[in-house]
């Protein structure tokens, strides 16, 4: 029997869409308690039957889906598992188009089902060292149903004759717990379906609204300062992105100090390349909702710039550039000194990425009139780097970028422009008269040395 291919719309905005995985090359199986093997027999079809049968051979196929396999031996079972997948897809269709089969006796059984498939012990990594960025992830083995049993989860939450007052009996804290500990699942088709799931029983639960976020709360702070360790942390913001968007003014405590006590501190685990767009965009969120939290973010973003990691410093540019899009401009006047010096040094990295995307903040528009408006103090932070990169830097883009902005500079203030270039070449004078003096001084001290051995 052919089975469907059952395929879905990512619901979620693309600009916040994760990166596809490269193809797998090997596959684990989550460990299951599975009983001793039971042959499927087919059911009747559901289309088939009287209308006055059809809800009682609705939960015996809900009970046979029930029954789960071994993967991880492709020859055992065969028949039982096609049996299973297709009834599966049968009820997913049924689910679909049928009308007045969703009553009370069935959500329990439904539940029940999705939780004896999905609810189960993730396999450890083949890979002790694995590296999300680099390898492979392991793809579960068991898909073939568990993909159909997400889909027919999904299709339940979206039925019209779904009604939360009944699931919620079923769907409650204690299944919550065990869907979000599936987002540590390595395979990216699971969490994709599961970010979807929770975001669906987030709109439809308002009981287990504040449950929920006090759980993600949870599973960040134990990756920030235990683990570092999560497969699941883009999914997870991405979920939150959406949830913060609803978000009520003003904004209680609570969501506040999530945003200063765990998104920030995000920034600083080492695969933060990760999921970095998708907490870009929740801290944005955050700001467009309230401009006075704007210190706060930029500050404790400072504190956790990267010292040594290029690519790290090059996301942490384009964030604040994100910020800085929609600042409001008395906010950026308590950030910028720090923000600048921060920047003057970006400009003078070695690094070509870092000192290039630094530079490009001198092609938006908005930033450059928030520059305008407070050249007299930008100005001085950024000139002295900006001066000497365009006499000394290695690479000659960069060096062309460094001119295009000293002239925009000159451009905007020039007064203040020319005793900037008066004051730094006294400078650099008064620096290569004391460095003289240094060399004329080590040479007598030299000198000196060798008289005394002489003697």
């Amino acid at each position: 029997m052919t089975s469907k291919v059952v395929d879905r719309i990512d619901p979620f905005n693309s600009k916040m869409s994760i990166k596809s995985k490269k193809q797998k090359r090997s596959q684990g199986s989550s460990h299951y308690r599975t009983k001793n093997a039971v042959e499927l027999q087919p059911l009747a079809q559901l289309k088939e039957a009287a209308p006055s049968e059809q809800q009682d051979l609705f939960i015996k196929k809900l009970q046979q889906c029930c029954i789960v396999f071994d993967f991880m031996d492709p020859v055992s079972d065969l028949k039982s598992k096609e049996i299973k997948r297709a009834c599966l897809n049968e009820l997913v269709d049924f689910i679909t188009s049928a009308r007045g089969i969703l009553q009370e006796p069935c959500y329990p059984e439904i539940v029940k089902l999705i939780a004896c498939n999905i609810f189960r012990t993730l396999p450890p990594s083949d890979n002790p060292d694995f590296d999300p960025e680099e390898d492979d992830p392991t793809l579960e083995a068991s898909w073939p149903h568990l993909q159909i049993v997400y889909e027919f989860f999904l299709r339940f939450l979206e039925s019209p004759e779904f009604q939360p007052s009944i699931a919620k009996k079923y769907i409650d804290q204690k299944f919550v717990l065990q869907l979000l500990e599936l987002f540590d699942s390595e395979d990216p088709r699971e969490r994709d379906f599961l970010k979807t799931v929770l975001h669906r029983i987030y709109g439809k639960f308002l009981g287990l609204r504040a449950f929920i976020r006090k759980q993600i709360n949870n599973i960040f702070l134990k990756f920030i300062y235990e683990t570092e360790v999560f497969n699941g942390v883009g999914e997870l913001l991405e979920i939150l992105g959406s949830i913060i968007n609803g978000f009520a003014l003003p904004l209680k405590n609570e969501h506040k100090q999530f945003l200063i006590r765990v998104l920030i501190p995000l920034h600083k685990a080492k695969s933060l390349s990760l999921y970095h767009a998708q907490l870009a965009y929740c801290v944005v969120q955050f700001l467009e909702k309230d401009a006075a939290l704007t210190e706060q973010v930029v500050k404790g973003l400072l504190k956790f710039w990267p010292k040594t990691c290029s690519q790290k410093e090059v996301m942490f540019l384009g964030e604040i550039e994100e910020i800085l899009d929609v600042i409001d401009p008395a906010q950026f006047q308590k950030i910028m000194e720090p923000l600048f010096r921060q920047i003057a040094r970006c400009v003078s990295s070695p690094h070509f990425q870092v000192a290039e995307r630094a530079l490009y903040y001198w092609n938006n528009e908005y930033i450059m009139s928030l520059i305008d408006e407070n050249s007299n103090i930008i100005l001085p932070i950024m000139f002295p780097s900006l001066y000497r990169i365009s006499k000394d830097h290695w690479n000659q883009t960069i060096v062309a970028l460094v001119y295009n902005v000293l002239k925009t500079f000159m451009e905007m203030n020039s007064k203040l422009f020319d005793e900037l270039t008066s004051n730094y070449k006294q400078e650099r004078q008064k620096e290569k008269k004391k460095e003289k003096e240094r060399d004329e001084l080590w040479k007598k001290l030299e000198k000196l040395g060798v008289n005394n051995n002489k003697k």
